[in-house]
């Protein structure tokens, strides 16, 4: 069982930054595929960007260019970094590991963006 726990979230103004963390326990993260997941206010939950464990990553292509994922395998942390941010960027975001079959997901943190 992985229990995953996000911090970083708020409020930020247009075009500014913020940074997640998501930290893992009860097993190693080197294997798994982590992921950022966000729920915008009324809306279904997307993928934001995806770090599979041999290096690869994928984003969404609303985040390109803004968003960096990163991954220490060793503290067992996944963080994101969160620049130029837009209104639309508002939601809850949640982390989320994958092995195999199996997929386990953080509460989530909200992220505010709003002048």
């Amino acid at each position: 069982q992985v229990r995953l726990v996000e911090s970083g979230g708020g409020l930020a103004q247009p075009g500014g930054s913020l940074n997640l963390s998501c930290t893992a326990s009860g097993d190693d993260i080197t294997p798994y595929a982590m992921g950022w997941y966000r729920q915008p206010p009324g809306k279904e939950r997307e993928l934001v960007v995806l770090s599979w464990p041999a290096g690869s990553i994928n984003y969404a292509d609303s985040v390109k260019g803004r968003f960096t994922i990163s991954r220490d395998n060793m503290k067992s942390t996944v963080y994101m970094q969160m620049g130029n941010l837009r209104p639309d960027d508002t939601a809850v975001y949640c982390c989320h590991a994958l092995l195999g079959p199996t997929g386990y997901w953080g509460q989530g943190t909200r992220v505010t963006v709003s002048s």
